[in-house]
């Protein structure tokens, strides 16, 4: 489980750096004139929200989840007390971009919230995307694990279907990592967890979708940060590419839109899936913190 544990939070951070050359462009025409398939990380362009960022490095949601990966490696254990206070840290002198979500949350701070009432009304689906490392250090307690990967979203994203998108996508993996396949997880998490809610909704999307051009199908459900948006076209790339990890991401980046925060998830859920050898070499020799993250996933054991 541990191998496919530490390769379900490199493909997640790899997810997120593939993603930041064509970050928050929505255009897939401009996407695949100005850049092709996106095989491999590129800098962000002009007029990107990144403009301090090079290639291999984190968008702001990657940025978040190494901060999260440090907390838990400092405490062997999920600390949402520690965890906001390094998240908050990390913002005091951050060049990167500031998304509403992390303003509202920084500002109900300043405001005398704790870190379990600090979350901004945000339903992007960003505040679920940053959990790999969580469901690294908590593998082997799902019921801690889904308390903690709930805990740490809401401390920033306090929308009741982004929270519970957490606790999906950490139910997900960990199914995974103890024998699952992507979509029998699914199916079994869903019908045991989530019967009748919205979340049972988008996953039907996203399956019955599986068979179609993916690029179109996301536009077709939204290419958004917003959780209703998002949370099919997830669905729809972890079905469709479940054997092809690369693919995947590759899809999913050229798909525009909040491409990063989607292919967090998807790397994470196909990770554990698939192992490192399906994450390409060059995507982890390229990722500029790759030893870092390492170094912490053995710090954590």
């Amino acid at each position: 489980m541990k191998e496919q544990a530490q390769a379900m939070v490199m493909a997640s951070f790899v997810g997120d750096s593939l993603a930041l050359g064509a970050h928050w462009i929505y255009s897939t025409t401009k996407i695949a004139k100005d850049i092709g398939r996106m095989e491999d990380y590129r800098k962000p362009g002009e007029g990107s929200y990144h403009p301090t960022k090079d290639k291999g490095e984190f968008t702001h949601y990657g940025d978040q989840a190494f901060v999260l990966l440090e907390s838990l490696a400092e405490k062997k254990d999920f600390d949402l007390e520690e965890f906001s206070l390094k998240w908050r840290e990390m913002f005091k002198d951050y060049t990167g971009y500031i998304d509403q979500a992390t303003k509202g949350t920084l500002l109900n701070i300043s405001n005398g919230a704790s870190p379990m009432e600090s979350g901004s009304s945000s339903n992007d689906i960003a505040g679920a995307a940053r959990i790999a490392p969580l469901v690294y250090c908590l593998r082997n307690d799902p019921d801690i694990l889904v308390s903690s990967a709930r805990a740490q979203t809401a401390m920033t994203h306090r929308d009741p279907d982004t929270v519970g998108s957490s606790e999906f996508f950490a139910r997900i993996a960990h199914c995974i990592l103890t024998g699952g396949s992507p979509s029998m997880s699914i199916t079994e998490v869903t019908d045991k967890y989530f019967k009748d809610t919205p979340i049972a909704v988008w996953v039907e999307k996203g399956i019955e979708s599986k068979g179609h051009d993916s690029v179109e199908t996301i536009r077709a459900f939204g290419q958004s940060c917003h959780t209703p948006d998002a949370f099919p076209g997830i669905i729809h790339l972890i079905t469709k590419y479940e054997g092809d990890l690369k693919e995947a991401l590759i899809q999913s980046v050229i798909a525009g839109g909040d491409s990063a925060a989607r292919s967090m998830i998807v790397g994470m859920i196909l990770g554990a899936h698939l192992g490192m050898e399906a994450i390409p070499e060059a995507w982890i020799f390229g990722l500029k913190r790759a030893e870092q993250i390492e170094a912490l996933l053995s710090s954590i054991g």
